[in-house]
């Protein structure tokens, strides 16, 4: 299976308890949505392998799961660190008008008013809405590195283009 055709879902976190569970930190915007993609492979190192989940639990603010043919806490251990990748095709198309973080990595910001701010690098989240890290040109005029600018619809957000990989934003580049 092509590698660009699998997206990071989460990460194997501790092991818990004897039987081979294992919490998991999920990346999906509401922890336990994660359940909703299957199939699972677990990435660690060069090594990926297919893994059913059998079943799973909400456990404090996360989940743990239990990884078919993992029965106890050394064989649960060796897979602790893995990333969790599902086949894109298994993610449902958004909405119109909504997009997945993996879609704006990479794209080009710009302006309104035409002025290139740089490409996205990162998304961050910080509660109130998402953030785009947007790292800035070599030739940045107003010698910035990075700008982390609010991902708000209509306030700063003014278009997105999956086809022109640019997302428009009403923004002062001296920020």
């Amino acid at each position: 299976m092509n590698h660009n055709d699998q997206i990071i879902l989460g990460k194997v976190g501790a092991v818990y308890g004897i039987k081979g569970w294992l919490k998991i930190h999920s990346f999906t915007g509401e922890p336990d949505a994660i359940l909703d993609y299957f199939p699972w492979s677990l990435k660690l190192g060069n090594n990926t392998q297919a893994v059913e989940i059998t079943d799973w639990r909400k456990h404090n603010k996360g989940l743990i799961v239990k990884v078919d043919g993992i029965d106890d806490r050394d064989e649960a251990q060796a897979i602790v660190g893995s990333e969790i990748l599902t086949n894109k095709n298994s993610l449902p198309d958004l909405p119109q008008g909504e997009f997945y973080w993996r879609d704006l990595i990479g794209m080009n910001v710009v302006t309104s008013k035409g002025y290139d701010l740089g490409t996205v690098s990162d998304m961050m989240e910080t509660g109130a809405n998402d953030v785009l890290v947007v790292k800035a040109n070599l030739n940045d005029g107003f010698s910035k590195k990075e700008r982390l600018i609010p991902y708000l619809f209509e306030e700063v957000i003014e278009s997105v283009s999956i086809e022109n990989k640019q997302i428009c934003v009403d923004w002062d580049p001296g920020f």
